[in-house]
């Protein structure tokens, strides 16, 4: 009776080590799953990141042109006014 007892015990032991290799197992299944959801997120950003600096960049350069433009513009202005002002001169 003390050998089934033991024997017993012995299978509650391996069935408590069994059930818990397989939440070890479960836990780390679920940390690469994680893990591999966090590195398409990056890899997501990264992606948006760069398309995100091409678009600053064309937005940046067309904000230069326009700044040039409106120089220009204010120039010819001050320009037609001073002349303006001459012929009213006169």
């Amino acid at each position: 009776m003390a050998s089934e007892q033991t024997l017993s015990e012995v299978l509650n032991r391996l069935d408590k080590a069994v059930l818990s290799l397989e939440d070890a197992v479960d836990r780390q299944v679920e940390v690469r799953e994680n893990y591999r959801d966090a590195e398409e997120e990056v890899q997501r950003m990264n992606s948006d990141r760069g398309r995100l600096a091409g678009e600053l960049d064309v937005s940046e350069a067309r904000a230069e042109r326009l700044e040039d433009v409106n120089k220009e513009v204010s120039r010819r202005l001050v320009t037609a006014m001073e002349t303006i002002r001459a012929v009213l001169d006169r």
